[in-house]
């Protein structure tokens, strides 16, 4: 009778205490899966994930996005062109306080090869800014312009969600998440061939000029610092899921 009254973990009881191991019956596998397996959508695109149980609160789950976008346009007579590439692994660590539903999960996010890229072609005689100097395209060797943005290759994360993918009596699951990568500000790099003229077919020179490279770096700089602010990527996802 104490025993039953304090929560006895032993086998005859079917109790489980804190973060503990859990009962015979949980251990021997007979009322629930020990592993799941979810698709879902989110801020990072569709993915894939994993989880499987450690203790009574706590699960570690591992996944990967992928989310691809490009598109071309003109302005101010030149030409754009740009691709986002988001792929993306990532694993956290699930705890459940109440043993429910809902969990905090710290993680960490790695961005697989070059997130964003972007290039421009400038037509013969276009003018255009760089650096806050204003050049004109050689006809001869008009300019383009090939440039990528990148993150932090690893990055923490933290998520709050509902939903585990390792539910005790629960073959299917809906997970919801929301939180943040931490992953700091973004970095440019912009790299430039052909010829400018200080007027249209006047004055030209190469692009590889300690000039025009000083620009290119002023260029640089300007970019990063209105990139400052996506220092936080949000994430925001939702999925379903199957337990084995």
């Amino acid at each position: 009778m104490l025993a039953g009254a304090f929560g006895d973990d032993s086998p005859a009881s079917g109790h489980q205490s804190g973060f503990g191991s859990g009962s015979a019956k949980e251990r021997s596998g007979g009322n629930s899966g020990w592993f799941g397996v979810g698709v879902k959508a989110s801020f990072l695109g569709v993915g894939a994930e994993v989880a499987t149980r450690i203790t009574h609160h706590t699960n570690a789950r591992a996944g990967f996005n992928i989310l691809g976008y490009s598109r071309s346009f003109s302005k101010d007579g030149v030409n754009y062109g740009g691709h986002l590439s988001f792929r993306t692994v990532e694993a956290h660590y699930d705890i459940y306080p109440w043993a429910g539903n809902f969990h905090l999960s710290p993680g960490v996010l790695a961005y697989m090869g070059n997130p964003v890229t972007a290039n421009a072609i400038v037509p013969a005689n276009q003018s255009f800014s760089l650096g806050g100097q204003t050049y004109y395209s050689d006809p001869s060797a008009p300019v383009t312009a090939n440039g990528k943005m990148n993150f932090n290759q690893v990055s923490p994360t933290a998520t709050i969600g509902w939903g585990n993918l390792v539910r005790r009596n629960k073959r299917f699951s809906i997970p919801v998440e929301i939180g943040a990568a931490f992953q700091g500000s973004p970095k440019s790099t912009l790299n430039l061939t052909g010829n400018v003229c200080n007027m249209p077919g006047i004055s030209c020179t190469s692009t590889s000029t300690l000039t025009v490279q000083s620009n290119v770096v002023a260029e640089q700089t300007k970019i990063n610092k209105s990139l400052s602010a996506f220092k936080v990527y949000p994430i925001i996802s939702v999925g379903f899921g199957y337990k084995f």
